[in-house]
Order: C-alpha cells, then structure tokens, then sequence
C-alpha cells in the first residue's frame, strides 16, 4: 500500500516537474509535502488501531455480560459496535439530591421529583343522582293573608325533579422547589374546578349570573414561601381561614345536606358570605406549636369606588359573587352583598382526639342598597333602567310613581337617605369543638355569630344578623363504612327585608314594606358511606330544610353542584331585567346517592 502511494506520488511529481521549470527550490518544495503526508497517514493509522481495539473490547464485554441462552455470535449482533457516548447525552439530568427529572418518588402515586423539589397531581371527581322538591307537603303558601300579587301560586315545578350533579369536582397540582442559600422552599399550587355531568361555562339562574364558574385555576391557587420552622407565606386565592378551620365538622361536604346551607350563610341565599374563598389574599400558616395552630388572612378590595359598587380591579365580577347585573337588582351596580378588604383568623388546639378552634372574620363596607330599593318596589320588572346610584333609583321611582304613600316625594327622599346608608361593616365569629372517642364516633358542635353594622333606621331589613349552631356526629360502622348525621340551625334575624309572600306591614313614610319577622330555619341531614378502596367512596345522603314563614335557606349551599332554592320558574332570565320570585316558609326536601373519587 505504501510502494503504491510512493509510486503515485512520483507520477504526480514527473507530471509537476514536466509542466515546470526545473528548479532544485521546486523539487525540495514537493519531497517536504509528501514527507508530511506519510507522517499523517502515519497518525492516521494509529488512531484507526486504538478505535478498532476499543470496539473489540466492547464486543468481549457484551458476550461475557450476555443473558443466559444468549450465544456469543447473537450477542456480538446485539452489540452496538460503537463506543459508548458520554453519559450526559443518555442519562437523565441529576439533581443535587441524586434524583432525575419528574422521577416517579415511591410511596405516592402522583408525586414526582423536580430538579430540587417534588410536584403532586391531585383531585376529587364527585357525581350524584338527586331528587329534590321545593315544597315537601305541599306547604309553600302557609300565610293566609297572602293575596298573591303577579304569581298567586309558584310558577313551574315547585315539586319533585330529578336531577344530576357534579359537585365541587377538581384538579389541581402542588409542589415545592428547594432554594440554595435561602431558609424556606417555593410552594405552589394550581387548582381548576370542573363539571362532569354539566358542559364548563359561566353559572346563571333565574337569580344570579356568576362569571367565574369556568375560569381557569378558578379554585385554591398561590405561590408563597415555607419554612417548618416559621411556617408559611402564601399570596393568590384561598378558602378562608375562617372557612377552613371547622372543615373537618363537615362530614357531608360537597352533598344537598352541606353545613354552609345555614353557616356562614347570612341571608338564606345559595351564597355562604362567611364560608367561601377570596381572591387577591395574602395570608400566613403557623407551625404546630404545643398543639396550637394559628392563621391569618388579608385580602385588599382592590375597589376604586367608596362604597364598593364597582368590580374590584383584576376581578371578573362583584367581590362576594355575582354580576353588577344579576336578578334585576337597582341600582345596576355590586349592591347585593359587593365588600372592600377583608380579613380572617383562627387559631386552633389539637391534642389527641380532640380538636378546639376559634376563628373570626371581616368584611369591608359590604353594599347591600339593593336591599333598600326591594323594600320599595323599585325593581327592573317590566319597567327598565341602568340606574347606577341611589340618586338615580331615586329619580327611575319618581318618573314612574313607584313611591307611594300621602307624600311621594318625602317616600323617594327617605328611599334615598336609606339607600345611601346601606353600606355597612359584616363579620362574624365561631367557636368548635371536635372528639373521637376510642368506639370510633366523632361528635363536634358549632356555635356561631354573625353580624352587619346597619344604623338603627335600618335593622328592620337586617337579616344578616343572627345566631346559629351545628352538631353532629359520625359513626364508623366497619373499616369501610360510615353513618352521619346532622343538625344545622338559624335564629330569627333582626330583620328582614321580605320575600313575594312574606307577610309585610307598613313603614311610617307609607312606602317602604318589610316583613314580619319569623326568618329561623332548621336543617337535618344524614349519609351513608362505602368506601371500596382508599379513595373511591359511595354515599347516600338526605336533607330537608325547614324553613320559618319568612325564611328562604336552600339546599345544596356551598358546593353541591344542583342547589334547590327559593325561586320558582317566574321570569327566569337571571339578567337585568328578571324579577326572580322567592317563596318563603316551605320545607325542602331530598334524598341524593353518587361516588365520589379522590386522588
């Protein structure tokens, strides 16, 4: 091979010298190329002899390691003849704590390991079979004097309807993300809640529009920072401390028989004022000290007018719930229930089986005018207005006659002096306490108070006011099933600021009405449950609510997906021109059975 490329090169070189000059300069010139030519040819051959020695060695490791039954000619095939490639082209990436990137960490089925940290998938899937009626016994006008006005009797089906409900159902992700030369973790959480049985949209009845039903991450959703030294910092929007410390008093959360149908609900509607989540919060979680656990929340108004009528800046809706337009409400602003900051505490106690916890809250200005045009008569029904103040409410009921009385004109100025005044501070306080006793039965107790800072002109319409207690007990019958049972219960408000059929008198300027007041309700519920395994669960529960003549408590109040209210199926648009009616005083009633599955 090496006689051949020497001859080569002399014929290239007797070519070269015929085309030149001879020159003894040119001469030299060609002998240096072709010496430097067989020196890398040279080179060349060695690196050929090192690689070959490499994949042999290679071969001989592939058949010695080959699995039994495996011959060496097949295992030299299966051999990949090339050297092997550095190990951070194949391998995962590895994390200072030895553990590749979203590798499945054992013991948990949905949690993962992150460069530094873990991320967890969860959720909860509950879908029910109801049936429920809006008047058990037929007693939906139980006051003789009612004469009836536009709807004598509950327009639709105020009886027995079937129905199938997707309940507080989500999805979510939490973790956390370990920070170098910094003394706490990163924690997150995204959490959607969804509808298994109804198509995702915004939620509207014939009383309400809600334009955050299917947002997305629309449920519990932060980041923060966490210490199990300190504890933690979280910003985003959360369930309330107020709200999360009796949560474990609540065995038929997400069922027609809920707690929040009558705690933490002020005024008997499908909204619970002291039991939900707010958004743009800021709150801190305590570590478990000597069994005491404390946690407080901030959340800003974020509401650029005085008395809180606009849409918070960055909301989608009235902060509390609801659009500025929803059930027809004067004027057409947030004024059913709209507040501006916030706060809310709890501290808690464990130790063993039992469980004490205190827990307070606050809420802003909450705007409730509406209340006062309603009193009035003053409503979008077959008259329309976009009035936008008690000023503009005001003049809407005087071009039309709505004041009425010996002198309309002082009626329209009392309306307006009331309205004006109907913005005013609600909180509300509970104390709890749970035990499970070593026969496997949990009892617990709740006694709370809620309140509105209404002047003393306006406590007649004031239903936020009132006491009301919760017991109840939960018996584990066998390793997989459990009976519940529970009793809610409203005390009479100060007020109230009547319904279609309440029973009304007059005011002394002859133009306002309100009813009298006999607004206390029960609520008596129990379930049946089968576990089939550690997290897919089959209930059984029923509930009734007993209403007083001028209360109107639901059921199915903070999360079951179906609520059975109130209204009756009179002008059901649910927009600004719906004149909703609610038929106080009846008995609901129903009985639902469904599986829920948690992960």
């Amino acid at each position: 091979m090496r006689k051949l490329a020497l001859g080569a090169a002399f014929v290239a070189a007797g070519i070269t010298f015929h085309a030149l000059p001879a020159s003894a300069d040119k001469l030299d010139d060609v002998l240096a190329r072709l010496d430097k030519i067989e020196k890398n040819n040279a080179k060349l051959a060695g690196e050929n002899a090192a690689l070959r020695s490499q994949i042999n060695k290679h071969d001989a490791a592939a058949i010695k390691n080959a699995k039994p039954g495996i011959s060496p000619a097949a295992a030299a095939v299966l051999a990949t003849r090339t050297p092997t490639p550095p190990p951070a082209l194949v391998a995962p990436e590895i994390d200072a704590n030895g553990h590749g990137f979203f590798e499945h960490k054992k013991g948990n089925p949905l949690t993962f390991y992150t460069p530094g940290g873990e991320i967890t998938g969860y959720g909860n899937i509950d879908v029910s079979v109801d049936a429920t009626t809006k008047a058990l016994g037929g007693n939906v006008n139980n006051n003789p004097a009612f004469t009836g006005g536009s709807e004598p009797f509950p327009v639709g089906n105020f009886g027995w309807m079937p129905a199938l409900s997707s309940n507080s159902s989500y999805l979510g992700v939490r973790g956390f993300q370990r920070l170098p030369d910094f003394p706490a973790n990163f924690v997150y959480q995204l959490e959607v809640g969804f509808g298994v049985t109804n198509t995702p949209s915004g939620s509207q009845s014939n009383s309400q529009i809600n334009n955050n039903a299917a947002a997305l991450f629309n449920r519990n959703t932060y980041i923060g920072f966490a210490n199990p030294e300190w504890g933690a910092i979280k910003i985003g929007k959360t369930s309330t401390p107020y709200a999360n410390s009796t949560g474990g008093f609540n065995p038929f959360s997400g069922e027609i028989g809920n707690y929040n149908v009558i705690m933490g609900n002020t005024g008997g509607d499908n909204r619970v004022e002291f039991g939900g989540r707010l958004d743009h919060s800021i709150w801190y979680e305590s570590p478990t000290i000597g069994g005491f656990q404390w946690n407080a929340l901030f959340s800003p108004g974020q509401n650029r007018a005085t008395e809180n009528d606009n849409i918070s800046a960055g909301d989608g809706q009235c902060t509390g719930g609801n659009d500025p337009t929803s059930g027809g409400d004067l004027p057409v602003t947030c004024s059913d229930g709209s507040f501006g900051n916030a706060a809310s505490t709890n501290l808690s106690y464990t130790n063993g089986p039992l469980y004490l916890t205190g827990a307070f809250e606050w809420h802003q200005n909450v705007n409730r005018q509406s209340d006062v045009a309603a009193i009035y008569g003053i409503a979008n029904s077959g008259l329309f207005t976009n009035a936008s103040s008690c000023a503009q409410t005001q003049q809407f009921g005087l071009a039309n006659g709505l004041f009425a009385g010996p002198s309309a004109t002082q009626s329209a100025n009392n309306f307006l002096r009331l309205c004006n005044e109907d913005v005013a501070n609600e909180w509300a306080w509970k104390v709890g306490a749970l035990y499970t006793f070593t026969t496997k039965t949990t009892v617990g107790a709740i006694f709370e108070s809620l309140h509105r800072d209404d002047p003393a002109e306006l406590q007649f319409i004031n239903e936020r006011q009132r006491n009301g207690t919760w017991v109840f007990l939960t018996q584990q019958l066998t390793p997989h099933d459990t009976a519940s049972f529970g009793w809610a219960h409203a005390f009479a408000a100060n007020g109230d600021p009547g319904q279609h059929n309440s029973a009304s008198q007059t005011t002394t300027d002859g133009g306002a009405t309100f009813a009298l007041n006999d607004n206390s309700a029960d609520m008596v519920t129990a379930n049946y449950k089968h576990k089939f395994g550690s997290n897919l669960t089959w209930y059984t529960a029923v509930a009734a609510t007993i209403n007083g003549p001028t209360a109107h408590y639901d059921l199915g109040a903070g999360g079951h997906g179906v609520t059975t209210d109130c209204h009756s199926a009179f002008d059901a648009t649910g927009g600004i021109a719906s004149n909703p009616h609610c038929w106080t005083g009846p008995t609901l009633a129903g009985i639902s059975t469904g599986l829920q599955w948690r992960f």
